[in-house]
């Protein structure tokens, strides 16, 4: 096969049509209980109006997000990555939340619960409602372990055990 530039192009490898196609499959079954791209758009402006208004998060948020249409726009990409591995994301969510000094489980109790709320705010379908919390849930047990393992060494390895599941 040759590109238009007459080098020769090779054929995807089986294991790249595979991720292709579990990613394409990932992504349909998503979209199929409603958790498709105008969701995770309405979904993420929703979320983080409530966040912005939030008596606890607002400052946390403000101090560090100073431009908020791109901020969303990065958010967008991050849970579509999340929802349909779409690969779009790059960045460190974890290196960002390691460096915001004093997050407690109370900051993530309280990030989940508007999450969820948003949720439920839009739900389309209860299997979609599931699918994203369960993620939800997932991350924040992920970051909020990793701060308190970075403060208490393995002692903090099961601090998101507390956190609330939609």
């Amino acid at each position: 096969m040759l590109n238009t530039a007459s080098t020769p192009v090779q054929p995807q490898s089986d294991a790249c049509t595979f991720a292709l196609q579990k990613r394409a499959e990932k992504r349909a079954a998503a979209e199929a209980i409603g958790v498709d791209a105008d969701f995770i758009d309405a979904m993420v402006e929703t979320f983080y109006a409530a966040i912005r208004a939030d008596d606890l998060l607002a400052e946390i948020f403000a101090s560090r997000v100073h431009d908020w249409p791109a901020h969303l726009t990065r958010m967008k990409a991050f849970w579509r990555s999340v929802l349909h591995n779409s690969g779009e994301f790059s960045g460190n969510p974890m290196l960002k939340h390691l460096a915001i000094p004093g997050l407690e489980l109370g900051h993530f109790v309280r990030w989940l619960d508007l999450f969820y709320a948003t949720l439920r705010q839009l739900e389309r379908h209860p299997e979609a409602t599931g699918l994203v919390a369960g993620r939800a849930r997932m991350i924040a047990d992920s970051l909020f372990t990793a701060i308190e393992m970075r403060r208490s060494g393995l002692a903090g390895g099961r601090a998101g055990r507390e956190l609330p599941h939609a």
